[in-house]
Formats: C-alpha cells, sequence, structure tokens
C-alpha cells in the first residue's frame, strides 16, 4: 500500500473528495510515490493538483484532457500604461489574424515536431512573431550551455501527426475555455533578487502571463487512449504522441504571449528581458527513490532546484514566481494554481445572486476582466477558487520553493 503525501498546512481548504481520488491514484499498478498539492481538488474520477510516480508503466488518464496545459512568463521593462488604451489594445491584439497566411498542414506539422523553432522556419509567418520565436531559441540555447538541459530534452522525438492534423493549427495562438487566461501584471517586490534578475524581474514592471494547453488536442488524446495501463509499444506511442501536444502547447502560448506583447508595444529587444515557460499537464521519466520512473503531473508544475515555475492566482490574487528545491516529497513539484472551490456550476448558481456583471468585470486589485462571456466571468470568479496564500506557505513550510516575486493582474484576457 503506497501511503499518498499531502503538502498541505492548517488553512488550506480541501475537500474529503479530493484526498480519496489521491488515495485511489497511489494503488494505481506501478506507483511508488504520489504527492497531492496544496491545490488539489477533485476531478473526474481523478484528482487534479496531484503528482504521480510509476516504475515501468504510464497511465494516459493521469493527464487528462488537456495535455501539455501550462504557463508562459515573460518579463519586460515596461511600467506605465494606460488601462483604457491597454484594454483596446489587447481586444484588437486577440482579434487580429496571426497564421492566416501559413499552410495550415505545414504548419501543424512542423509545431507538432519542432514546437516553436516552427515558426522561425516556416514561409508566411509575421516577421515580429518570427523574431521573438527565434529569442526563444536562443535563451534556450544559453539555458542548456549553463544547465545542460532545455525544455524539449523532457520529451521524446514527437509519434504520428496524421491522426490528430485535421483542423488544429487555426487553434494556435488561442486561449480556450476554462481556466486558461492571458494576462499582464505587474511585480511587487522582489523577495529573491538573485532568482529575480536571472530574469530580469524589478518592481512595478510589467510582466505577460500565458495560461493554455494544447486546445483540442488533448481531448483528442484522452479520448484516443482512454484510460488504461501503457507499457512497452503502447507506452512508447502514447509518449510521442504526448509530446507533440505538448510542443503544440508550448508553440500556443509564444503565440499568445506575441499577442500580449503585441498590444503592450513590447516587441523589442530592449524592452524584454528573461522568462520561462513551465508544463503542468505531462509525463516524464525522472529519478525517483534512486531509479527511473514515469512522473505524470496533472495541474502540477516541476520545480527542480533552482529552476523557477509559477504558481497561478485567481484574477484577484496574485500569482507567485517562485523557485524550486527539488524537494522528494513533493516529487520535486509546486502546485500550478490556487486550486477550486467551487464547480463551475455552482459558481454560477451562487455567485450571479452576489454581484452584478459589472462588478465582476473589475478585480479587487483594480484589474480588468476583458471577456464577452458572462457565464465564464462567474465561473472564473476569484470566489471559485481558493486564496493563494496557504497555498504558497504550504509549499515554503514543506519545502518545496520559495517565493521570488507576486505578480497582480493588470489586464485578465479570456477571449
Amino acid at each position: 500500500m503506497i501511503e499518498p503525501v499531502l503538502i498541505s498546512g492548517p488553512d488550506v481548504w480541501m475537500e474529503s473528495e479530493a484526498t480519496r481520488q489521491l488515495a485511489a491514484v497511489a494503488q494505481l499498478e506501478g506507483c511508488v510515490h504520489a504527492a497531492g498539492m496544496p491545490d488539489l481538488h477533485p476531478g473526474r474520477g481523478f484528482p487534479i493538483g496531484a503528482v504521480v510516480a510509476c516504475r515501468d508503466v504510464v497511465h494516459p488518464h493521469l493527464v487528462g484532457g488537456d495535455a501539455g496545459c501550462g504557463a508562459r512568463v515573460v518579463v519586460t521593462s515596461v511600467a506605465r500604461t494606460s488601462p483604457d488604451r491597454l484594454e483596446r489594445r489587447l481586444r484588437a491584439a486577440f482579434e487580429a489574424p496571426v497564421l492566416d497566411d501559413v499552410d495550415p498542414d505545414a504548419l501543424f506539422d512542423a509545431v507538432w515536431h519542432t514546437g516553436v523553432r516552427a515558426f522561425v522556419e516556416l514561409d508566411g509567418v509575421p516577421e515580429d512573431l518570427r523574431w521573438l520565436a527565434a529569442r526563444d531559441l536562443a535563451a534556450e540555447a544559453a539555458r542548456a550551455t549553463a544547465t545542460g538541459c532545455t525544455p524539449d530534452d523532457a520529451l521524446g522525438p514527437s509519434g504520428d501527426a496524421a491522426p490528430y492534423r485535421a483542423g488544429f493549427a487555426r487553434a494556435l495562438g488561442t486561449i480556450g475555455g476554462g481556466n486558461h487566461f492571458a494576462e499582464l501584471a505587474r511585480v511587487g517586490p522582489v523577495l529573491d533578487r538573485e532568482a529575480g534578475a536571472s530574469i530580469g524581474l524589478a518592481r512595478d514592471a510589467v510582466v505577460v502571463v500565458a495560461h493554455s494547453g494544447s486546445r483540442g488536442l488533448g481531448a483528442a488524446l484522452a479520448e484516443t487512449w482512454g484510460i488504461g495501463v501503457l507499457r512497452g509499444a503502447d507506452r512508447e506511442r502514447y509518449l510521442g504522441e504526448l509530446a507533440g501536444a505538448c510542443r503544440f502547447a508550448r508553440a500556443n502560448r509564444l503565440v499568445l504571449t506575441y499577442r500580449l506583447l503585441s498590444a503592450l508595444g513590447a516587441l523589442r529587444d530592449h524592452t524584454l528581458r528573461g522568462g520561462f515557460d513551465v508544463t503542468h499537464n505531462d509525463v516524464r521519466r525522472e529519478a525517483v527513490a534512486g531509479a527511473d520512473a514515469w512522473v505524470h503531473r496533472k495541474g502540477a508544475a516541476p520545480a527542480p532546484a533552482g529552476a523557477l515555475a509559477i504558481v497561478l492566482g485567481s484574477r484577484g490574487a496574485p500569482s507567485w514566481i517562485m523557485k524550486g528545491t527539488g524537494a522528494a516529497p513533493g516529487l520535486g513539484s509546486v502546485a500550478h494554481g490556487a486550486g477550486r472551490r467551487m464547480t463551475r456550476s455552482e459558481a454560477v448558481d451562487k455567485l450571479k445572486q452576489r454581484y452584478r456583471r459589472s462588478e465582476v468585470a473589475r478585480s479587487a486589485t483594480g484589474g480588468r476582466v476583458i471577456c464577452d462571456d458572462k457565464i465564464l466571468l462567474f465561473e472564473e470568479h476569484p470566489d471559485a477558487y481558493k486564496a493563494i496564500e496557504p497555498v504558497i506557505a504550504a509549499l515554503e513550510t514543506h519545502g518545496q520553493a520559495t517565493r521570488v516575486a507576486a505578480l497582480t493582474p493588470i489586464a485578465t484576457v479570456k477571449l
């Protein structure tokens, strides 16, 4: 019997169904370690905010229907913004076509196999996006020189794209539904100056954050593979298809940051500083208790020692950039966000009675919410989520990560 580890604290609100699901997952075939993050909450049979290590076998259902979902952070030197002008520019940036001049089949195949590099090599890509992609690849190469690895090292080669090609190319550069968003945020006090300096963080600077996944690709993978235990050739085929979806998701987040930076007027080399991209729904081969294991993360971000990650707040609470410790109890991971405390239908029923629509289009911190879907405004209201501070405190108390800086939302886009 595997006893799961719970990264929690006295002020963390957690449902009994979430811990029951985690306990059940810990008994799956091959499981050698399971950990629940402080944002743990129930999913459709399997928990969200969990990390599960298995010897030899892979369980696709532990990744779920949003394979490759994650967050990209880009730091700028911009300090001043005009709220009204910024909202107009953000709407325009998210309505503008970006990749319509690229052959969709060629685009999908290139992104599936090479990720962000596709935007450098394909014809028809806007020059500013091509430049941003090249800049991202150069930064990855510099990190590889310093650390000996790149984000792509966690992925094997992408598998056959043919079963997933139809229609997905046009989803690149779109946010998606649910809790996904694109955001401009302002940096608070930088608590870890050395870690902050590694990406150019400075107090009051504007940071762009894109939280999205592989769009419909993840759901297509989940439908193909269902609930089961994979080993041998089937495991390798699934991991190849997962790698393609993760590369697609990373490329999608780059296009979202391109839209945000365009609206901010920050697509210039002297305006951009550093950044990072983390995936919080995937499977990776990692060392666990002295031997290789397949580490499944669903709503949990990898946070090896010294690496930066982001724990996403709600639109009414800050997100936190944190520095990982690689601590074994949480399998070198952090929470991916605050975690839901209401289902979406529950949030709509309760919060429509509590707030007017004009109130939910502004956050408690003064930020704007750019969203035309009135139901989504209530589904994703901050009251539907746990408080972020106890989540961050629990990660620190359990030695999983330390705080670097908080990011307070200025404008959150859900179009």
